[in-house]
């Protein structure tokens, strides 16, 4: 098999950080943008099973899964931590404590689906066709949320040590506003329900069918259980952290196989590149997601997808 070339894996890394976490599906993508090209691009970069791109790609989502991870590193030290004292004490009394545990048991469904489908699947319907298919399904999933859901109301929490503190400056005062928004949205995640918190994390397996977004689908499953937007993004990122982390560290020795020895140069390359992009992307949504829905990106999906099958059926 042809190795992944450099230019190859810049530009499928910036995809990749940047589709993972927008909700229109890394998967379906790296298996169009090839074929859509053609060429060499579509013969380096096919997926399969002993391929150098799909190993590439492994890297690629491992990166992703570290920039969010860098981005959530205050929710995840209050998160362990939550989980530590939660074992060390056998209770749960804190919202840390209850989050934790709702992320654990909401992993274990798509972790489950992937062990047991994941090679099946990416096989039989990782082709173009299936995947602009899906893609057009998931803008029409995305749109039937926005359409149907009746999302809860906001709270607005404010932190008193910001608003009685006149002494900090600007930059120091936006840092513990970020903290008290932050700690204000993990503590209504934490009133989510076990099973609502299951549900809305084995939602994850729709994202095995290659078109359908992860983050997207969570999302959706997060406003079906009155969520709002913000909240609703914020525990899909949260939830694939850890899913991606595992699938990744699980295949990860797949790149060192001598067969993917020329792909490792750009995989590395290519990693870098999609974790400064996952995290400008996580940024740029957590932000987005406060005001803003997932109309757009809806749109976006039905118009690549059935672009992409009409292509493809020429």
């Amino acid at each position: 098999m042809s190795a992944v070339t450099y230019v190859e894996a810049i530009v499928v890394g910036a995809l990749q950080g940047v589709s993972e976490l927008f909700p229109v599906s890394s998967l379906g993508h790296s298996i169009l943008l090839p074929a859509l090209i053609g060429g060499q691009w579509q013969t380096d970069l096919s997926i399969g099973k002993d391929s150098p791109y799909l190993a590439v790609l492994v890297a690629m989502h491992v990166a992703t899964a570290l920039a969010l991870v860098l981005f959530f590193r205050r929710d995840w030290v209050r998160i362990i931590g939550g989980l530590w004292t939660s074992i060390r004490h056998r209770e749960v009394r804190t919202a840390d404590q209850r989050l934790a545990w709702l992320l654990v048991l909401a992993t274990i469904p798509v972790g489950l689906a992937g062990l047991l489908f994941e090679g099946l699947l990416r096989d039989y319907l990782g082709k173009p066709v299936p995947a602009a298919i899906f893609l057009t399904l998931n803008g029409g999933v995305l749109y039937a949320a926005e359409r149907f859901s009746k999302p809860r109301k906001k709270v607005t929490v404010v932190d008193s040590r910001v608003s009685e503190t006149i002494d900090f400056s600007a930059e120091e005062t936006m840092v513990m506003r970020a903290v008290a928004v932050e700690e204000a949205s993990d503590a209504r995640l934490s009133k989510l329900g076990v099973g609502e918190a299951v549900a809305i994390g084995a939602a994850q397996i729709f994202a095995l069918l290659p078109g359908i977004s992860r983050s997207g689908v969570t999302m959706v499953a997060g406003l079906r259980r009155g969520l709002n937007h913000e909240d609703a993004a914020r525990f899909a990122f949260l939830l694939a952290t850890p899913v991606i982390l595992a699938a990744g560290a699980l295949k990860m020795p797949t790149l060192f196989r001598p067969e993917n020895h020329a792909s490792l140069g750009p995989a590395l390359v290519g990693s870098l590149v999609a974790g400064v992009a996952a995290y400008i992307a996580v940024r740029f949504l957590t932000n987005y997601f406060e005001t803003r829905t997932l109309t757009p990106f809806a749109l976006y999906c039905a118009i690549a997808g059935i672009g992409s099958l009409i292509f493809f059926a020429l």
